[in-house]
Order: C-alpha cells, then sequence, then structure tokens
C-alpha cells in the first residue's frame, strides 16, 4: 500500500477519534488511531502489536530481559524503545493487565484440597457464599439449647438476645462486606482482612484469637455431637454408669470426655486423610441441617391443626421425670381394687398403701398435662417473662396450685426435674452468641468464586437475614407452641428423655436428632478443617516467630502440624466437657475478632486512603463504629474476666508481634492512622514553637562514615541513646561526597549500615544519608533541612575532629568550622563529643564519678539540662552532678555560690555547686609561645601553592626553630647551654610558678626574652591565654570526672582565624577524658515555673 492510501484510510478514523487511541510508526510518522476500530483491518496484528518500518507485523514483548542475545536490535525502530530500558520495572500495560487477569490465589501444588473446575471458579452466590454461611451458623445451638434459653429467659429476653446477637453480625457482615470487596481475599479469610486493614499486629493477635474460636467451635461442635449420641440416641452406651444420683453429673461429664476424644480422634484422621472427602460430605450435612429446619416448621403448622401427645406428669407444681414410669398417678384400680404404680415406688419405702412417703408427695396431687398445646392454646402469655435461678432449682409450673411440704429440705433422689447450673441473663448471651457465628465462611471461598465482590456482600448479608428471622420466628413459635416446664427442662426428662425440640417436629422427633448430629458431626470436621489452615496462613506470614514450624505440612500444602495443634487445643475443650462452658469462651475470641473486623473498616472509612475503594457501598463508619461498641459490649455482658482474660492475650500477642515479629508492609490501615495523627501533629506542632517547659532536644546526629561505608564512631550512637531514652526526635544522618547518580547504591548500603548500627545501640529515631558535592554542603543541607514541619531537629550532635591537626588537607576542620557557623545561624544547640570512642556503652553501668558541669556562660541553660538527662539512663544514673561557675576579679564568689544554690532549687535539680575563682594573672610565656607557635603553623598551611613535600619541610624548620626557641628560653632559666630541651608540661608548671614568683615582670620584659612575640596578634593572645587559664583551672577540678561539660565558644566573625579558633579548642580541652563542648541555640531551655 502507498502512503496515500494508507492515510486515505486512517483519515476518517482520526476524525471520529478525537484524538485517537493508538499510535502507529509508518514512514518514520507518527499517526493517531483508534485501535479498537481499526485492528480489524491488520489480520496479522494483534492489539497490542506495533508495524516496523519494513511492513513487516512483529508481536511485541512485553519484557526486555526475555530477549535472546542475537535480538539486541529488537526495539530498534519501534514507538516504545524509548521505554525500553525501563521495561524491567516498569513492564508494558499490556503484560500487566494479562497478569492480574490470570491472577489465583491457588497454592502451588494444592491439588486435593481445592479442586477447580477446567473453565476456573465457577461457583455463584448461592452455592458458594449463602450456603455455608447457612451451614456454619445454623447448628448445636439452635438444636440443643434454643428451647432451654427461651424457658428460661421467657420470649421476651430471649427476642432481645437474639436481636442484640444478630444485630451485632449483620453490622460486622457489612463491615466485612466493604473490606472484603476492597481488593482480592486470599487463603485466610477473616485473618488477612484483619492484618492487612490494621497492620501485622493487630491481625497476628485478632488472627489467633480467631483461630482459637475455630478451635473451641470444633470442641462446642463436638461436645454437641456427643451429648445427643448418649443423652437421645444410644443412652445405654455410656461408659461411666451412676451408683448414686449424686454422681449422675459426673458420669456424664466422664463419658462426654471419653467419647469426645474418640471422636475428635476421628474427626481429625478424617482431615488428615483428605479434605476432599469433608467437602463432599458438606452437602449431606447441609442437608440435615435444611430438613431438621424444615421438619420444624412443619410441626408447629401442625400443632395449630392437631397437637401431638406428649403428656407431662406433675406433682403439685413441679415437673417430673418420667422415664422411669409410664401412668402419671399414685394409685390405680384393678380388678376392684387399688394398687400402687410405679411412680409410687419413687416417693415411697414399699408399693403398699401404708408405706412411708415424701411429705410434698403426700399433700399435693398428680396432674397430667400436654407438653405441646399447640400454636393456638394461649401458653405463649405463661413464657413471655424469665425464670432464672440457682443450680438445683426445681423446674415449677407457677400457675399450678401447691401445697409446701412440712420439711424443706429435698431429696436428690426423688424424680424431680432441676436446673444443673445456675442461669442469669448474661449467660443465656454467652450460650446463645455461638449460634450467630459462621458468617466468614462466605469471604474464606473467595477463591471459588465467579464474581466475589459481588456474590460476598450478597450472600452473607442474606444468610445473616435469613438465619436471623429464623432464630427470631423459632423464639416466639417456641414460647406459643411448648409448655413451660418443658422449655426448661434441658434434656428432656419430662418427655420421656426426647430432644425437646424434636417433640415439636414433624413427622418424627427422629428427624431432628439425627439431622442435628450429623449437623454437629459436619460443623465440627469444618471447624477442623479451616483452623489449621487459619494457623498455618498465621504461620506463614512469618509475623509470629515461635509458630513458624506450623507454616509446614504435606508436599499438597495439607497444614499437618497445624492439625495436631488444632487437635491438641480441641482436646483442652473437650476435656471442659461441658457445652455450657465452653461457649462462651469462643464467644469472647469470635466477638474480639467481628470487634477488629468493624475497627478496621471504620478506620479506613474514617482515613479516606485512596486504596479503599470497595465496590460495597452501602456501609459508613457510624455503622462499623456502632457494631465496635456492640461487639464490646457483647464480651463484657457474656463474662467480665472471659472477656478481660481474651483482651489479655490478644495483648500479650500484640506486644509480642511487635517486638520480636518480622516487620511487614501491608499498606494496613493503623499506619495510615499514624500518618494521619502525625499530619495533625505537625500542623499544630507549626502553629507556635514549643514552651520552653515542653523542650527537649530533638537531634540532628552527624556521623563519620569509614571506608566501607560503616558508622565510625558508634558510641556517638550510645551517647544519643542515653541522651533521649527512645523520647522526641532523633535523626541520624551522614554524607557522601560525589553525585546522587553514582552514589545511590552506596548510599542505600550505608543507610542499612547506619540502622544496624542503631539497631544494636537501640536507638530510636530515623536514618538519612545523602549524596552532596561536597561534605560542607551536604551538612549544611540537612542542617537546614532535615526533619517536617514542626518536627525538626534543635539541636546537632557531632564528635570532634580528633586529627584536624594530621590531616593532609584543611577540609576536616573547615567543615567542622562551618557546621558550626551553621548551626549557629539556625538558632540550634550544638554538641561536640571529644574522644567518643571513650565514652560509655548502653551495657556499661558508671558506679561512681561525677559529671561536671562548667557554667562559663549562660547560653538558655543547655548545659543545666544535658546532665539531668543522661542521668535518667541507667548507664549515668549514678553519677553525681557538680557545677562550676568562674568567678572573676570583681565578683562575689559567695553571693555566687548562694544564687546559684538558689537557681538550682528552684529548677530542681540536685547538685553540687563551686565556684572557682578566676583572677586576672599577666599572660605567661607559655601563652606566648603556644599563640606564636599557632600563628607560624596556620602562616605555613596559608602557602597553599607550595608542594607537599615543601611545606613538609618548611613545616619540620619551623619545628626546628621552635624547639630552639624552647631551648634559649631555657637558658634563661639557668639551664646548661649544651642540654637543648622541647617545651615540657613540668617546664610549663615551673613557668607558672616563676610567673607568680616575679609579678612585677611586665610585658616588656617577655618581649625581651623572645623579639618575635611582639609582632604577635594581641587578640590572639588574649583568647589563648583564656584557653590555658581556664584548661588549667578545669584540669585541677574535673580531671577525674566521668563526663565534663563545657562552654563552647563561638567561631571567629573574621573566617582569617579558623584554624587558631580550632587551636584554642585543642588547648581548652587538653588533658580531660570525655569532654562535651555545648552550645546554646539562642533560647532558653529550662525554667523555674511550673
Amino acid at each position: 500500500a502507498g502512503e496515500g492510501e494508507w492515510a486515505g484510510q486512517l483519515g476518517p478514523g482520526i476524525g471520529e477519534a478525537g484524538g485517537g487511541n493508538g499510535l502507529l510508526l509508518f514512514h518514520n510518522r507518527f499517526i493517531c488511531v483508534p485501535l479498537r476500530n481499526y485492528v480489524t483491518s491488520f489480520p496479522t496484528m494483534s492489539p497490542f502489536s506495533w508495524l516496523s518500518v519494513d511492513d513487516t507485523p512483529r508481536e511485541s514483548s512485553p519484557f526486555i530481559n526475555i530477549i535472546d542475545q542475537d535480538q539486541e536490535n529488537y526495539y530498534d525502530g519501534k514507538n516504545m524503545a524509548l521505554f525500553e530500558e525501563e521495561m524491567e520495572s516498569n513492564p508494558m500495560v499490556s503484560s500487566l493487565l494479562n497478569k492480574l487477569a490470570n491472577y489465583t490465589n491457588l497454592t502451588q501444588g494444592v491439588t486435593e484440597h481445592e479442586e477447580y473446575e477446567e473453565g476456573g471458579p465457577q461457583m455463584g452466590t448461592f452455592i458458594g457464599v449463602y450456603l455455608p454461611c447457612m451451614q456454619n451458623i445454623l447448628g448445636v445451638i439452635l438444636f440443643l439449647r434454643l428451647t432451654w434459653i427461651v424457658g428460661t429467659a421467657g420470649i421476651l429476653e430471649s427476642f432481645a438476645v437474639v436481636v442484640m446477637c444478630c444485630t451485632c453480625t449483620m453490622l460486622t457482615a457489612i463491615s466485612m462486606s466493604a473490606i472484603a470487596t476492597n481488593g482480592v481475599v486470599p487463603a485466610g479469610g477473616s485473618y488477612y482482612m484483619i492484618s492487612r486493614s490494621l497492620g501485622p499486629e493487630f491481625g497476628g493477635a485478632v488472627g489467633l484469637c480467631f483461630y482459637l474460636g475455630t478451635t473451641f467451635a470444633g470442641s462446642m461442635y463436638i461436645l454437641g455431637t456427643i451429648e445427643i449420641l448418649l443423652t437421645y440416641i444410644v443412652p445405654n452406651a455410656a461408659v461411666f454408669v451412676a451408683e448414686t444420683k449424686e454422681d449422675e453429673s459426673v458420669a456424664l461429664l466422664n463419658n462426654m470426655r471419653v467419647y469426645g476424644t474418640c471422636c475428635l480422634a476421628l474427626m481429625a484422621l478424617v482431615v488428615f486423610v483428605g479434605v476432599k472427602y469433608v467437602n463432599k460430605l458438606s452437602l449431606v450435612f447441609l442437608a440435615c441441617v435444611v430438613l431438621s429446619i424444615m421438619a420444624i416448621y412443619a410441626g408447629v403448622i401442625k400443632t395449630a391443626i392437631e397437637p401431638p401427645n406428649f403428656p407431662i406428669c406433675l406433682l403439685g407444681n413441679r415437673s417430673l421425670q418420667n422415664h422411669n414410669f409410664e401412668k402419671c398417678m399414685k394409685t390405680e384400680e384393678r380388678n376392684n381394687q387399688t394398687h400402687t404404680t410405679k411412680l409410687w415406688d419413687l416417693f415411697c419405702d414399699s408399693p403398699y398403701l401404708n408405706a412411708t412417703c415424701d411429705d410434698y408427695f403426700i399433700r399435693n396431687n398428680v396432674t397430667e398435662i400436654q407438653g405441646i398445646p399447640g400454636l393456638l392454646s394461649g401458653v405463649i402469655k405463661d413464657n413471655l417473662w424469665s425464670e432464672y435461678g440457682p443450680s438445683g432449682m426445681l423446674v415449677e409450673k407457677k400457675d399450678q396450685l401447691s401445697v409446701p411440704a412440712k420439711d424443706k429440705s429435698r431429696n436428690i433422689n426423688l424424680p424431680y426435674v432441676f436446673n444443673d447450673i445456675s442461669t442469669f441473663f448474661t449467660l443465656i448471651v454467652g450460650i446463645y452468641f455461638p449460634s450467630v457465628t459462621g458468617i466468614m465462611a462466605g469471604s474464606n471461598r473467595s477463591g471459588d468464586l465467579r464474581d466475589a465482590q459481588r456474590s460476598i456482600p450478597t450472600g452473607t448479608i442474606l444468610a445473616i437475614a435469613t438465619t436471623s428471622f429464623l432464630y427470631m420466628t423459632c423464639v416466639v413459635l417456641f414460647g406459643a407452641c411448648i409448655e413451660g416446664v418443658v422449655l426448661r427442662d434441658k434434656f428432656g426428662d419430662s418427655v420421656k428423655k426426647n430432644l425437646v425440640i424434636g417433640t415439636l417436629a414433624w413427622p418424627s422427633p427422629w428427624v431432628i436428632v439425627i439431622g442435628s448430629f450429623f449437623s454437629c458431626c459436619g460443623a465440627g470436621l469444618q471447624s477442623l478443617t479451616g483452623a489449621p489452615r487459619l494457623l498455618q496462613a498465621i504461620a506463614r506470614d512469618g509475623i509470629v516467630p515461635f509458630l513458624q514450624v506450623f507454616g509446614h505440612g504435606k508436599a499438597n500444602g495439607e497444614p499437618t502440624w497445624a492439625l495436631l495443634m488444632t487437635a491438641g487445643i480441641c482436646e483442652i475443650g473437650i476435656l471442659i466437657a461441658s457445652l455450657d462452658e465452653v461457649a462462651p469462651i469462643l464467644s469472647m475470641f469470635f466477638l474480639m475478632c467481628y470487634l477488629f473486623v468493624n475497627l478496621a473498616c471504620a478506620v479506613q472509612t474514617l482515613l479516606g486512603t485512596p486504596n479503599w475503594r470497595p465496590r460495597f457501598k452501602f456501609y459508613h463508619w457510624t455503622l462499623s463504629f456502632l457494631g465496635m461498641s456492640l461487639c464490646l459490649s457483647l464480651m463484657f455482658i457474656c463474662s467480665w474476666y472471659y472477656a478481660l482474660v481474651a483482651m489479655c492475650i490478644a495483648g500479650c500477642i500484640y506486644k509480642y508481634i511487635e517486638y520480636r515479629g518480622a516487620e511487614k508492609e501491608w499498606g494496613d490501615g493503623i499506619r495510615g492512622l499514624s500518618l494521619n495523627a502525625a499530619r495533625y501533629a505537625l500542623i499544630r506542632l507549626e502553629e507556635a514553637p514549643p514552651h520552653t517547659k515542653n523542650w527537649r532536644p530533638q537531634l540532628l546526629v552527624l556521623l563519620k562514615l569509614d571506608s566501607d561505608l560503616g558508622v565510625k564512631h558508634p558510641r556517638l550512637l550510645s551517647l544519643t541513646t542515653q541522651l533521649k531514652a527512645g523520647k522526641g526526635l532523633t535523626i541520624v544522618s551522614s554524607v557522601l561526597e560525589g553525585t546522587y547518580m553514582s552514589l545511590g547504591a552506596q548510599a542505600k548500603t550505608a543507610e542499612q549500615n547506619v540502622k544496624a548500627a542503631m539497631h544494636s545501640e537501640r536507638t530510636k529515631g530515623f536514618c538519612h544519608v545523602v549524596a552532596s558535592s561536597n561534605l560542607r554542603d551536604g551538612f549544611s543541607h540537612l542542617i537546614q533541612s532535615a526533619g517536617l514541619g514542626g518536627m525538626k531537629h534543635n539541636t546537632v550532635l557531632m564528635a570532634w575532629p580528633g586529627a584536624w591537626k594530621q590531616a593532609q588537607d584543611t577540609y576536616p576542620w573547615k567543615n567542622f568550622i562551618e557546621t558550626v557557623r551553621e548551626t549557629t545561624s539556625a538558632h540550634q544547640a550544638l554538641l561536640v563529643a571529644k574522644n567518643i570512642d571513650r565514652f560509655p556503652s548502653n551495657q556499661d553501668r558508671l558506679g561512681e564519678g561525677t559529671i561536671d558541669v562548667w557554667w562559663i556562660v549562660h547560653d538558655g541553660g543547655l548545659l543545666m539540662l544535658l546532665p539531668f538527662l543522661l542521668r535518667q539512663h541507667k548507664v549515668w544514673r549514678k553519677c553525681k552532678m557538680r557545677i562550676f561557675s568562674v568567678a572573676q576579679m570583681d565578683d562575689n564568689s559567695i553571693q555566687m555560690k548562694k544564687d546559684l544554690q538558689m537557681f538550682l532549687y528552684q529548677l530542681r535539680l540536685n547538685a553540687e555547686v563551686e565556684v572557682v575563682e578566676m583572677h586576672g594573672s599577666d599572660i605567661s610565656a607559655f601563652t606566648y609561645e603556644k599563640t606564636l607557635v599557632m600563628e607560624q603553623r596556620s602562616q605555613m598551611l596559608k602557602q597553599m601553592q607550595l608542594s607537599r613535600n615543601e611545606r613538609e619541610r618548611e613545616a619540620q624548620l619551623i619545628h626546628d626553630r621552635n624547639t630552639k626557641s624552647h631551648a634559649n628560653l631555657n637558658n634563661k632559666a639557668a639551664v646548661s647551654p649544651e642540654h637543648h630541651m622541647t617545651w615540657t608540661k613540668d617546664k610549663l608548671i615551673a613557668e607558672r610558678n616563676r610567673n607568680r614568683a616575679e609579678p612585677n615582670m611586665g610585658v616588656k620584659d617577655l618581649f625581651n626574652l623572645k623579639p618575635e612575640w611582639g609582632s604577635l596578634n594581641q587578640s590572639n593572645v588574649r583568647r589563648m591565654h583564656t584557653a590555658v587559664k581556664l584548661n588549667e583551672v578545669v584540669v585541677n577540678k574535673s580531671q577525674g570526672a566521668q563526663l565534663v561539660l563545657l562552654n563552647m565558644p563561638g567561631p571567629p566573625k573574621n573566617k582569617g582565624g579558623d584554624e587558631n579558633y580550632m587551636e584554642f579548642l585543642e588547648v581548652l580541652m587538653d588533658g580531660l577524658d570525655r569532654v562535651l563542648l555545648v552550645r546554646g541555640g539562642g533560647r532558653e531551655v529550662i525554667t523555674i515555673y511550673s
């Protein structure tokens, strides 16, 4: 085709496209065409193919690293060649979309317990979410305890409990739907949702709580299975048989333990052999649940037409266990003779009419009434109110006539129906709540769903609505159809050991018995299947180190070790052996899990993070907050001590993960919450500078790195830790000399090394390594821009450049002085540590000693504050604080001491106070000599045009000249002219003593000793004099101190004397072991006011 032909074909498309949707390269021209319209014109091209210059269509590859070596020019002439160097890190959109479309959360190698059809996940809302949720929600409590709950709490309170619990799960489901539709939920279900929303600490804590809840749910279902088996199906199968009435409860518990352990072992074996059998049986178990519920409703309808015949026997108003007698009468007429019945035998000592009988039995008649009077009987009025009572309380019909016995004591061997446990409202809530759990079943199957984003909310909310309706109607219908004494009879003793809910069912009670048995079996198997996988998901995340062994399993992914752990914990619940005691335990764990689901949704909604975009739109943070409050309230309503224990367990796990767990970045809501809180706090901080009472050193630590990019002075970090104790801001930084483009990798390495050093030295803070063309600018930029908003450093900490004299260039000390100037200009305090490597580590404990503060000039009170902060740390805790102040000739040293003591008292600081007098003495020869050497050295260093050898030779000449001048000076002091000596410390002391002995010796006499002294800069001489005299006083008083803090004099305004400034500081610190030079930031940092 010719160019004009192409243009003719593409012209209309360009006009219609209004800007175009694609690009084609043809004869080096870019032509905008809508590819979606014209891709059919090129049969050899895919939508992401590109035409080369020679008109040969070629399929483009999304990644550059899969190109063979002989295809070097693969991208030549292509319009994506501009991005080819970034293809590895930034793949083409086409390949990215392809990867997302083919995403699956199927674990590699798992073929047995996750079976997918050939066409991929095909489950819809009904099969994939609605039915699993229904199966998990409806279960053991409905069949074994709901009638008893209605009878004990009454219809009104039972209805309130159901509404409260169902509202809690509905609100949780709304929150869960929002989280579940905000992206894909892989294996782990609720654990995954919470951990990715609230962070690894919350996720691990709540995930383990949910795991424990699921495990104890397995115990509850197994106990329910055994209760049905031993009480209603084969009561004669008991291993332990009670010889007396008192031993019946103990025998029942022991039977539950033995059979429960066997059942657990069998179920664990089934799960171990293959989960596919559990999945195949799940439909059978679900069918049992559905048939049982249908039988209940059918029975309710039948009671309105023809009530079933389940007579119960009352003695007076007391309900009797009727499984040991057939006829509800004391005597009967047979052949015109009066005979006693089996009931008589139970209350009297012989079958004869003159036998001695129970007093209550004699005084009251027996009455037979129907246990199921029917829907239209009006019994609903009698069942509206609660009948709570203590353990052992008789089950009585209140409106029935009764004559009390003279003897109030009760014989437990008599066949009365009585409460086996004490009953109260909060117990009812704890026992009932497990019947509404199981709402996570749909979200756990998200990988199997055709459209999880639509199915999870719809299926879960519909399942909760359906089950809530079932529970509410059951509460009302049970109260309307069944006699109150039968409802309160937990084990059906008054209806010949029938399951109470079974007496209502049609066509036979066995429908409910068998259905509930298989339902409990199925629920137990589901729990033993789900709990190990949850533990495996937590273990594989690596956030709880000691659980990592449970992440391993069989080759196909089956969690073998996690299954063993689950069976072990499940056995604890079975050894408790009481359904009523296990139910509140798992209520706690499930409520805690639901609480955090609501919290996660509320946090994410309030933060409004860009990633929070749930497809489910019918949520609000107020609903989540209400659900969270309801969960918390229910926890304490059920059992306040269980609630505290569950919270303590979750708190301990949280702190453990925070302390020992692996660091994970999941983009969780708590990180977003922290960011929001930090942003708010930073904005507030900028509104006004911190008050003096709130001032603390916020440190910028300037580190020096060695040739291997390691920290040269780690003790600087130790000092930081001791000074900060983990409070306030710490920014640890360093500078690499060069460009960031060339030193990017080294900067990252250096940052990792610094972070490792910070971790080992327990320094809590931030790390920042920058690359700059020179160190001077790098440190300047850090001082100016480190920190954010109001959270900026106010103090710079650095080490004294100890080898500044030996350095071959002037950069080290020039950089140091410029840093001092920078901090002064920025109104920041400066701390300079000399001999930093001799400072104590965090493991050292300084038993005795002092921290000496030499307070020479007041520049904000930082000198006072630093020792106080250091002594908060255990390294310095036993050191005493001493404060020295220097008095001049005109000062009243006694009054100074009193004032200083009063000042420290008002500052609430405990310290010894001493005022040192420094009288104005004449300038010694030693001072002149030090000044001369300093100026000559400065002059030498200024001659930068000389070669290094010439500079070294000149330095040697100056040294020889100085040595000779010292010898001449010593000759004046009567030393032999043949004996040459350099100036020593002993000579210094002798010279000082001589100066004191000859006070009349004036400056002119000194100049006569050495004519060169007359040409010295007198300003330098005075400064040197101050340094020498002050050093003499400090060494005299503080040579043995653990740490000496000194005011740091400022650098000269004239930069020409910078090298002299270093010399002054060197002289000032001479002879001291650990020194911290302190320079204030120009503001008060300590106050006497509260």
